[in-house]
């Protein structure tokens, strides 16, 4: 039979199959995809063939079906291994915050580096806008600004006042979409808020640190009623890349991807090089400092707290 893999909770997985029947599963023995070293092999999404047990109502996953793309981070325990955060993805979401906790730029960027790597359209919406001073909006106005303007889809949002959710089902009609952000941005608040059957655990903000705590545990993808299917995802701390090449780093920064021809050397770095279209750019104004710095922190592999 072949299904979709819509729950992973490490060792058992619910595939969905073509009835609509929910099976429950597990691997035999391991499987391993195209030499990449992962923590968990079969991701959300994936689509799968299986078997059922004789004598039993639960299923065996025997096969993977090639992937149309992945979303991946460097796992957090294992340095050289990684981490699949969901499979066939048609939209990935960034739920960022100004405040409540404070998403940063850097997690931003390495997230949308990572989507234009496997060719994932990327849109950013700030939550809990409804939350922010005079200075916080000014602030969300110029990241959209800039972000919309190198051609993401940005806006903000609130899942508690329902500001803006009907540009978000615009956005998610028919398609698999993917929620990623740090713990305690509003993720399940969100899908909440877009479909209230769902029923989504919401949890607190951390007095003490001003940051998420886990709700979402495992992975889950859950069909909403208008028509689409989000894929839950536990908060990220961190967002580190994996197997990025710096080579192609700047290919992946759309602003900095339409000046590379008009550098003087065919393999600038964009770090010392003269004659360097996009750091003529950032003298300019015309591509952001902090866009930039997070290029070089990215091109040099320097570590990334929570906060960075």
């Amino acid at each position: 039979m072949k299904g979709k893999v819509i729950k992973s909770t490490g060792s058992w997985y619910i595939v969905l199959d073509g009835t609509g029947r929910e099976w429950e599963c597990r691997l035999r023995g391991k499987i391993r995809l195209d030499g990449l070293r992962s923590t968990n092999p079969v991701a959300v999404g994936d689509d799968v063939v299986f078997e059922q047990e004789p004598g039993k109502e639960t299923g065996v996953i025997k096969t993977i079906e090639p992937r149309n793309n992945l979303i991946v981070r460097k796992s957090v325990n294992l340095s050289k291994a990684s981490h699949i955060i969901a499979a066939n993805i048609d939209l990935a979401i960034i739920v960022a915050t100004i405040a409540q906790p404070r998403t940063s730029t850097g997690f931003i960027d390495r997230f949308m580096v990572t989507a234009e790597a496997y060719h994932i359209p990327t849109a950013l919406v700030f939550n809990k806008c409804d939350l922010y001073s005079d200075d916080q909006i000014g602030e969300m106005a110029e990241l959209i600004e800039y972000y919309s303007g190198i051609g993401y889809t940005s806006f903000g949002i609130s899942a508690k006042t329902g500001f803006n959710l009907d540009k978000v089902r615009d956005l998610m009609q028919g398609k698999i979409c993917l929620l990623s952000g740090h713990s305690g941005v509003g993720k399940s608040a969100l899908a909440n808020a877009l479909d209230p059957s769902l029923n989504l655990r919401i949890g607190a903000i951390s007095d003490v640190h001003n940051k998420g705590k886990h709700t979402t545990t495992f992975a889950e993808m859950h069909h909403l009623a208008f028509g689409s299917w989000i894929v839950d995802t536990p908060g990220i701390k961190e967002f580190a890349l994996y197997d990025m090449e710096t080579e192609t780093l700047a290919q992946r920064f759309p602003e900095m991807r339409d000046l590379m021809s008009q550098c003087r050397f065919a393999n600038c770095t964009h770090t010392h090089e003269p004659g360097c279209a996009v750091k003529e750019a950032v003298e300019r104004g015309d591509i952001a400092d902090w866009r930039y710095n997070n290029y070089l922190r990215m091109y040099n592999n320097e570590d990334w707290s929570y906060e960075s």
